[in-house]
């Protein structure tokens, strides 16, 4: 990994690509990371597409986002001083996991449909997923302002703290969400219903507790990265971006490429067990029919 430079006029905003840059990007990190993430990029398309699963587009642009945010970091290593790339490399790397998390929302209101378990979900399956999306696009359009705010050197202070707060708004939101699904995790688990007995619908709870646990060490890394400054230890050495950022959002995309929910909540999944989870229903609109 880059080993990190030492000056005096460093901007305040971690992970600065131009001549006051901390640290001298890796091309060989990034080239392995963009490798990786089209790799499973393209896993998820293929999954998608099989079996329709459309509610997990967000996680698939998310993982472009991933891909081409490092192909930004690769260019970084001999364009130091271009602001173009490190708007680019900032702002998709910073987004992505917002994107990620719009899917998983979607995934546990319809595992409360697909079991017929309304009555025992904190909140209505509709609802569900409407507030934690809505919540979720709302973080997205804070940390994209925070993000274009860091572009201007007059700005940058103002967009950091913008974009911490956006962070915090991730943060919050999905601690709310991963309540809310154990909540009905342990409702189910103590009276199941007809439907969730046909179906291993506790694979895929623990799938959405494990990612949303990376999501949200990824998030509190980025809050202490941000609120250290481009002179913190984090955003001196490059390494930690890639453990704690890189690493842990391959880990939710790999993972659902190994426990994928259109095995058994796809319109083609369903369809053998006579029930029909409409795709479009998308942003919450869930609607449950039967053949």
């Amino acid at each position: 990994m880059a080993a990190p430079r030492s000056n005096k006029n460093l901007l305040a905003v971690p992970g600065v690509l131009t001549d006051i840059c901390r640290y001298h990007p890796s091309m060989v990190a990034a080239v392995i990371f963009i490798i990786l993430f089209i790799a499973t990029t393209s896993v998820h398309v293929f999954q998608a597409a099989k079996g329709r699963t459309y509610y997990f587009i967000p996680l698939i642009l998310g993982g472009f986002f991933e891909w081409i945010g490092y192909v930004g970091r690769a260019l970084a290593h001999s364009n130091e001083h271009s602001l173009g790339i490190y708007i680019l490399q900032t702002l998709l790397l910073l987004l992505a996991p917002a994107l990620f998390a719009a899917s998983i929302y979607m995934v546990l209101g319809r595992l409360v449909l697909l079991t017929n378990s309304e009555s025992l979900a904190p909140i209505r399956s509709s609802r569900l997923t409407k507030i934690f999306v809505l919540g979720d696009v709302a973080s997205f359009l804070v940390q994209s302002g925070g993000g274009a705010m860091m572009s201007n050197a007059k700005s940058q202070n103002s967009g950091k703290t913008i974009i911490i707060i956006g962070l915090f708004l991730q943060l919050i939101f999905f601690g709310v969400f991963v309540v809310t699904s154990a909540i009905f995790h342990k409702r189910l688990s103590a009276s199941p219903t007809g439907e969730s007995m046909r179906v291993p619908w506790k694979k895929y709870i623990f799938a959405l507790y494990g990612a949303s646990v990376l999501i949200l060490i990824r998030c509190v890394f980025r809050v202490i990265e941000f609120l250290s400054g481009n002179t913190g230890y984090l955003a001196e050495h490059e390494i930690f971006l890639y453990l704690f950022d890189g690493v842990l959002m391959l880990g939710v995309m790999v993972g659902f490429n190994f426990v994928h929910p259109g095995a058994i909540i796809g319109r083609n999944a369903a369809k053998a067990d006579g029930i029909i989870l409409s795709d479009s229903e998308s942003m919450g609109g869930l609607r449950l029919e039967r053949n």
